[in-house]
């Protein structure tokens, strides 16, 4: 039964149970709550939870970037060529995970405020087809949502397996207590160690990657269904021409709401993008070289296990921002080719207002400066190619074998 509970959210719901769009984050605040990022509103619980969220703190974002620059440092001449490319690429990507931690952490009221905005939304819904779609929606971002955790964790655990049957520490994170090199104890002491910090860390970075997918289906959803109002506009016979024109002043209210909620998360989707941007090509880069030239079967499984890991942090959300793209223009092609002809005067003007704004389309912008789409992505993505083509013509993977 705890079984079923669990995963009824991933299923749509039947139409008798009403659930609402902020239903389809259900999966992703239970992991904020358990990473301690959601406190106790009062009492001494909420005191104690900010020691474990301290704790998350400082060991997935503090501990783990500043652990591999002391294990760079301290210790570069015991590592082999495969151990320092697999810790140079997590470590390059976790200072980046970190960073887009941060910046989740301090904008999750933009988070609340849009729920708040998409529950508005929702008060228009009074069609069971309507609500249907809704029910879909909900499903589909926690569906993805659990995806990204089973393959997330999924490389943490494997990660961490196939190193030590190879005899080697995962990452090789810096340790001032002891050495993994000395014995086999301490091998599976710091392969536990350091499969704790990186489960944090990676919990924590998955958070930063699908916040921004999940909301963005959930407003996409919303988004189709004021295409098909603005499809069934002046449709039903029965209605005044006075009707008529309340149902198309709603669904101009619905797109601005629509607007206000891409608005308020923007700011976050900015800057967690950009750092991700940033260091994709590099960490992509790596793994290549690493896969190619250094790695055996497990452990070059691994890498690939973190290639697809790393991909997903940024293809699916561009994706979806060129599906909102084409949403935009699919919606102002709806709207000319409503019923308007034989429209009253009132109800034209306003048509040809609400179209000119309609068609502007809706775009996110990394760090003020890359539009964030599939091109942009590929774009930055082919640096990782970049790297590999050099390292492989100049023959430099042999050098350090």
């Amino acid at each position: 039964m705890a079984k079923e509970e669990f995963f009824k959210y991933i299923n749509p719901a039947p139409l008798s149970q009403r659930l609402a769009t902020r239903d389809g984050c259900i999966y992703m605040y239970r992991l904020m709550k358990f990473i301690g990022w959601i406190p106790p509103k009062e009492g001494q619980r909420r005191y104690l939870y900010f020691i474990w969220t301290f704790t998350t703190f400082a060991l997935g974002t503090i501990y783990l970037p500043v652990g591999f620059v002391l294990s760079f440092v301290k210790e570069l001449d015991k590592f082999t060529t495969d151990e320092f490319l697999t810790s140079l690429q997590v470590s390059i990507n976790s200072c980046g995970s970190s960073v887009k931690c941060l910046i989740l952490y301090i904008y999750l009221w933009r988070l609340r405020k849009t729920e708040n905005i998409l529950d508005e939304l929702d008060k228009r819904i009074v069609k069971d087809r309507e609500r249907q779609k809704v029910h879909e929606t909900v499903a589909l971002s926690n569906y993805i949502f659990l995806i990204f955790t089973i393959i997330y964790n999924g490389y943490i655990g494997y990660m961490c397996l196939s190193y030590v049957a190879s005899g080697r520490a995962p990452y090789s994170v810096y340790n001032p207590f002891l050495d993994w090199r000395d014995s086999q104890i301490n091998l599976y002491i710091q392969a536990t160690f350091e499969y704790i910090i990186t489960s944090i860390a990676v919990t924590q970075n998955q958070l930063s990657d699908t916040y921004l997918l999940v909301f963005m289906i959930l407003i996409r959803g919303h988004f189709n269904l004021t295409m098909d109002r603005v499809r069934d506009l002046r449709t039903d016979p029965s209605k005044t021409e006075e009707e008529n024109y309340e149902d198309m002043v709603n669904c101009i209210k619905d797109h601005k709401m629509i607007l206000q909620c891409c608005n308020m998360i923007r700011p976050i989707i900015s800057g967690t993008i950009f750092v991700q941007f940033g260091l994709i090509g590099s960490v992509l880069g790596l793994s290549l070289i690493n896969i190619f030239f250094f790695s055996n079967l497990w452990r070059g499984l691994a890498s690939i296990l973190f290639v697809i890991a790393v991909l997903m942090e940024t293809f699916p959300f561009c994706y979806n921002c060129n599906l909102l793209i084409d949403d935009c223009e699919e919606f102002g092609i709806r709207m000319f080719q409503s019923n308007w002809i034989d429209a009253s005067p009132r109800y034209k003007s306003t048509l040809i207002h609400f179209l000119h704004q309609a068609q502007q389309p809706i775009v996110f912008i990394a760090g003020g400066i890359i539009p964030i789409t599939l091109n942009s992505n590929i774009i930055v993505a082919k640096f990782a190619f970049s790297i590999f083509t050099i390292v492989r013509e100049m023959n430099l993977a042999e050098q350090f074998k």
